[in-house]
């Protein structure tokens, strides 16, 4: 078994982190870590984001062929559906994840990231899926995912005190930390919190394992179409309209 892990990202440092985490949790499945070719060093905004849809579908352009999964090991999902589109195998969302693990039993959650950008990002998407009768609050940190990722040890207290008040203040019955750059930091507050804390890589590869038993994913076919400008594995992409 193979699974495609895919950092849209241009931080080398935090894909070889969840790709540690994912062989740790997956012994026996080999683990392709495929980083952004370009962008931001971190999605902390609209504009970044956008950047990153791009370079989610080149990775997967590049390094998809012979996955019997894919994790976009992203909170915030950048070209999920397009990536679904193309792939024949299953695409696991974190967004979906985690909120399917916090949710669990019509249990009322909260989700805390750092950037505040993306609050109303995470809103339209928590809306998107359904789930705005569970939500009980979305809470920012001002440190972007970057900035914690750099120092998680410095952001423990305030991020610990934020996932409280979403149990004390919001009435949240679980809580995730969104974001791969919070990665571990859910098990190291959990001690802090009054209610279960969700990390969105953990319960990201969780989901992988289920999806790697699985089939298939899509039809893994888009239009073909002739392009200008773009890397050669996807511009081949689109020319044949599949992956492979």
């Amino acid at each position: 078994m193979r699974l495609l892990l895919i950092n849209p990202n241009t931080t080398e440092a935090m894909t070889a982190k969840m790709a540690a985490a994912a062989r740790a949790f997956l012994p026996g499945v080999e683990v392709a870590a495929s980083t952004g070719r370009f962008g931001a060093q971190y999605i902390a905004s609209r504009a970044s984001y956008a950047v990153a849809g791009h370079a989610a579908l080149d990775c997967c352009a590049r390094d998809g062929a012979g996955a019997d999964a894919v994790l976009l090991a992203c909170f915030g999902d950048p070209a999920l559906d397009a990536i679904r589109e193309v792939s024949p195998v299953p695409v696991i969302s974190l967004v979906e994840a985690a909120c399917a693990a916090a949710g669990d039993k019509g249990r009322r959650f909260s989700i805390v990231t750092g950037g505040e950008r993306w609050g109303p990002m995470l809103r339209e998407q928590v809306r998107a899926h359904g789930l705005d009768g569970q939500i009980a609050s979305i809470r920012t940190v001002a440190p972007s995912g970057g900035v914690i990722a750099a120092d998680p040890e410095a952001a423990y207290a305030l991020l610990a005190e934020t996932c409280r008040l979403c149990v004390a203040e919001d009435g949240a019955e679980a809580v995730i930390l969104g974001g791969a750059g919070l990665i571990g930091i859910a098990a190291a507050i959990q001690p802090r919190v009054p209610a279960p804390v969700i990390c969105s890589v953990v319960a990201g590869l969780e989901a992988a394992k289920l999806a790697l038993g699985r089939a298939s994913g899509g039809d893994g076919r888009t239009d073909a179409v002739a392009t200008t400008g773009l890397s050669a594995e996807l511009a081949a992409l689109f020319s044949r309209g599949t992956l492979t």
